[in-house]
Parts: C-alpha cells; sequence; structure tokens
C-alpha cells in the first residue's frame, strides 16, 4: 500500500541553490529505506520536506493521503503527531532521565499520567533500556542516547520514523545494533526512512536504498549493496 508518493518535486532556496529536482519517489507502508548520496546530493532537503521544515518549490508530497505542502503552517503539528524524527546529535535534554526524556512528548500531547507510564516503559523496553529509566543522558554511552533518542520517536507509535544520520557518531558495532532497533520497529508495521553515509551498515542490512545525487535520483535498490567504487 503506498504511503508516501513524491511528483515532480523541486526545491530552490532564496539563495537561488536548487537542492532537488524533478523527484519522483514512491514509498510503500512499512517500508525501510535507506536514503543515501554525497554531500549536497538534497538527502537532508527531502527528509525536512517529509516533515515540513522545508516546503517544494514545486510539486507535491503526500505522507498518508495528507498533501504536506498545502497543511496550514497552524497545523503541521497534527502531521507531525504522526511522524517520529531521530537526529545524529540525540537532542536529549540533560537535566531529564531517561523516562522524563521519553515522557515529555507524551505529556506534550496531554495523555494521562497512566497512558505516559505504559508507553513510556512499553517504549523504553522495545530498545533494550527498561532498566535505565533513572539514568540521566551524561550517565550514559553514545549508542544508548541514541536509543533513548529512538525510544523518544517512537512513544507515541508514529506511523512514520525519519532518521537524519542516527549512527554518525558511533562505532560500527553500536551502529549495527541501531539499525537492529530499527528493523524491530520496522517489522512492528512503522515504515523506516534512514539518511545514511555509512556503507556498512546499508550493505549489512540489505533494505531498499534511494541514491540520490546532485538532487536528482540516481538508483533506486530494492536491496541495497554497493561495491567499493560506488561514491556517495
Amino acid at each position: 500500500m503506498e504511503f508516501i508518493k513524491i511528483t515532480d518535486v523541486e526545491k530552490t532556496y532564496p539563495s537561488g541553490v536548487t537542492a532537488l529536482y524533478g523527484l519522483n519517489l514512491k514509498i510503500k507502508k512499512g517500508d525501510f529505506v535507506f536514503i543515501i548520496g554525497a554531500s549536497g546530493s538534497g538527502k537532508s532537503t527531502l527528509i525536512k520536506m517529509l516533515y515540513r521544515e522545508e516546503k517544494a518549490t514545486q510539486g507535491e508530497i503526500i505522507i498518508g493521503g495528507v498533501n504536506v505542502g498545502k497543511l496550514k503552517n497552524g497545523k503541521v503539528y497534527k502531521l507531525r503527531r504522526k511522524l517520529g524524527i531521530v537526529f545524529q546529535d540525540f537532542k536529549l535534554l540533560p537535566k531529564l532521565t531517561v523516562y522524563e526524556n521519553v515522557a515529555f512528548v507524551l505529556e506534550m500531547f496531554g495523555y494521562d499520567k497512566s497512558e505516559i507510564r505504559a508507553k513510556t516503559l512499553k517504549a523504553l523496553d522495545l530498545v533494550g533500556l527498561k532498566e535505565k529509566v533513572k539514568s540521566y543522558p551524561s550517565e550514559l554511552s553514545g549508542g544508548e542516547q541514541q536509543r533513548v533518542a529512538i525510544a523518544r520517536a517512537i512513544v507515541n507509535a508514529p506511523k512514520l520514523l525519519i532518521c537524519d544520520e542516527p549512527t554518525g557518531n558511533l562505532d560500527p558495532d553500536i551502529s549495527l545494533e541501531i539499525m537492529k532497533v530499527l528493523e524491530v520497529i520496522n517489522n512492528l508495521g512503522t515504515t523506516v526512512i534512514v539518511v545514511t553515509h555509512d556503507r556498512d551498515v546499508v550493505n549489512k542490512m540489505k533494505k531498499r536504498v534511494i541514491l540520490l545525487d546532485k538532487g536528482k535520483l540516481k538508483k533506486d535498490f530494492e536491496k541495497g549493496t554497493y561495491d567499493k567504487n560506488e561514491k556517495f
């Protein structure tokens, strides 16, 4: 079932720089997709448009039947409630515990305390950190901090999880562990999109891979693997 449809999308910034040219993509519900490409290929612009930090100059992006570009600014929060976003630098609140970092999202959405507790513990259990609920970010390893960030992103059961270089600061073994966590989440029905430069992760996961080059779709592999001569 088609979940994301990107049609003839172009993005030109006020500076005059065009980041994407006539991009067409379809992503099915429940897909696990890597988006790769060299710096300046348009990866970051694409995912920012998915969660409406940026708007397309031309074309349209449909997510779950919603035309993202036509959403009024005051309605963007409704889109983002259905999304989870994970960043390279974790963006955890240092003065809050692991539990509080994850629960904070649900508090913002107005859930009652019993729901918050149940959902928060479920998310932390899913990423393997239920025993760290009282720890602070400074007491965690980089991999554990990223797991907290993932738990926070999925605590509201999003239909789409977007990860922007989620393993960029992690060593290879921990990077693969994080990908396996994302795979578990994907197997539960969440559509997962991962932007990465990590060739080893891409090769080991063997998921669908979309390669962007200078703002255009260069290749679309069902199960991506790369030889050392493939540049991205």
